[in-house]
């Protein structure tokens, strides 16, 4: 059976959801026992636990599996969660995509980075609003779940697959991350993967990579945003300029939805050659998403969920637009398309 058509991937042929017995089944009959495979993933707890679950999913199912990632680890709790965890994971730099035998997607889908839009997929997984009908043998793509760990969760179980203490982990860690504890996303599967995969979780592990957030360096850069920060009827705002790692603004936004009154905040930052915009709110009818499309979906990469968000626009594209790469004009233009 091929999983192709969205018909055939998402639903059954009497529209009705398909199973995850099914979806599993559909998913591993892609695979050969001689063959390599690829888990690509743009590095976050997520998408690490989940390439994890994919990798113990294919475990018997081909002769090796090896988890890819585009990008740079940077901030401190990922590089804990592959450290502690023992995620084994290299650089894309490192290996050749192209001499796996199939490659799967995790967490993310072909346009959301440069970066992942060389390759050819057979797989794709996420939880992130789809983006576009993929022509993918197989496609699994949910954007009513709060975490891509959940649907991986979905398959273990089905699989009949009791996850190690590491994998437990990894899940629990990335369910509770990417729902800000349930405050930001998360459906009744969400709850329920979560509560099924305490049991396997190592509480000890857990804190340790919760604890490893910030530098004494990332301070600097909290102290740029609240000396930048603006604030109107629309929410709060601030441009931090150039840093190491876009993930800055993403701590910086989180830290902001914990200022009372404040519905909405922006962060945008230049790194890796992209201007970055992270948008936060508490989810109570608005839609991060739908406003980072609208605004910036046409400069670039633009989308996410209703209480979370994030555009990605080159920074070539800016400058044919003739925005100057200073800090204020940088905060200027991004002001102007949110309309702040």
């Amino acid at each position: 059976m091929n999983a192709g058509s969205s018909e055939k991937v998402g639903q059954s042929g009497t529209g009705r959801p398909k199973k995850t017995r099914e979806r599993v089944r559909s998913f591993l009959k892609l695979f050969g026992h001689d063959e390599t495979a690829l888990i690509l993933i743009y590095p976050d707890p997520d998408s690490m636990a989940s390439a994890l679950a994919v990798k113990r999913l294919l475990w018997k199912h081909v002769r090796s599996t090896s988890i890819v990632y585009i990008g740079k680890i940077q901030r401190l709790e990922n590089q804990a969660m592959m450290d502690l965890l023992k995620i084994p994971m290299v650089e894309v730099s490192n290996v050749d995509p192209e001499s796996f035998a199939r490659r799967i997607l995790v967490d993310s889908q072909p346009d959301h980075s440069e970066a992942l839009k060389d390759y050819r997929y057979d797989a794709i997984i996420d939880h992130h609003p789809k983006t576009k009908e993929w022509d993918v043998p197989y496609v699994d793509i949910r954007p009513e779940y709060g975490a891509t760990a959940t649907i991986l969760t979905e398959y273990l179980r089905s699989a009949r697959i009791k996850p190690s203490m590491k994998l437990g982990t990894a899940l629990l860690y990335a369910i509770k991350t990417d729902t800000a504890n349930f405050e930001r996303a998360g459906i009744h599967e969400d709850v329920k993967q979560f509560r099924y995969i305490f049991q396997y979780a190592n509480m000890n592990l857990l804190r340790k990579i919760e604890k490893s957030e910030l530098t004494l360096t990332d301070l600097r850069y909290f102290q740029t945003a609240l000396a930048n920060r603006s604030l109107s009827k629309k929410g709060l705002f601030t441009h931090i300029g150039k840093v190491p790692s876009a993930d800055i603004c993403v701590q910086v936004a989180d830290f902001f939805t914990r200022v009372h009154g404040v519905g909405w905040s922006f962060v945008s930052c230049v790194s890796e050659g992209e201007l970055n915009v992270v948008i936060r709110n508490d989810g109570y009818r608005k839609d991060a998403g739908k406003l980072a499309k609208s605004a910036f979906g046409h400069l670039g990469s633009a989308g996410g969920h209703r209480g979370a968000a994030r555009a990605r626009i080159p920074l070539e594209i800016l400058r044919e637009k003739g925005v100057k790469g200073d800090t204020a004009s940088m905060a200027r233009f991004v002001k102007e398309r949110l309309k702040f």
